[in-house]
């Protein structure tokens, strides 16, 4: 099959094809969903070097594992879900980190600074950061989030909806903008 051919196929057939062992259906899928599974990486804390690493490694476990993706769900959920499965191992080998300080989340100096997803991801402490990054990049359920990070699942939704909170306050309009609109 032609490289024209493979780029036109669908995410399921190329999962199909390289379940049957096609090397170039599979390096497609690499081509097409390797950005997202760095993105989700970055954003639960991995430096560029880190998430290339593991995306690699994701990548390499979804090859061999390509069997058991049925395709109940997108292929870019399960293999985000696997390279984020693989950060959190690394996270735990590693020696505890302090938590940033949450300071300056919505204060009057911040307020006319605009920041991007990734900054304000970047500002949540780690466990916040984590959850909503499994949670709402990675495709996780809350369940799941807590099933991997072996947190209760009340802990779990409290960290998304404290981190959610502060996000909205980060990435909100600036507090002159809010006074404007309720006028």
């Amino acid at each position: 099959m032609n490289r024209d051919a493979v780029q036109s196929l669908h995410d399921l057939e190329l999962a199909a094809l390289a379940t049957a062992g096609d090397r170039r259906a599979f390096g497609e899928l690499v081509r097409r969903h390797n950005a997202g599974v760095r993105g989700v990486l970055m954003r639960m804390g991995a430096d560029p070097a880190t998430a290339d690493d593991v995306a690699q490694d994701a990548f390499i476990t979804a090859f061999s594992r390509i069997s058991e993706f049925r395709g109940q769900g997108a292929f870019p959920g399960w293999v985000k879900r696997i390279a984020a499965r693989q950060y959190l191992k690394r996270l735990r080998r590693r020696a505890p980190e302090p938590e940033p300080e949450a300071e300056g989340w919505g204060g009057e100096g911040e307020s006319a600074a605009r920041m991007d997803l990734d900054q304000a991801l970047a500002g949540l402490p780690e466990t916040e950061r984590i959850c909503v990054t499994l949670c709402y990049g990675a495709g996780f359920s809350h369940s799941e989030a807590a099933a991997t990070l072996d947190l209760p699942l009340g802990t779990v939704k409290s960290h998304v909806k404290r981190g959610l909170d502060r996000l909205r306050v980060r990435l909100g309009p600036p507090a002159a903008d809010k006074e404007r609109a309720h006028v």
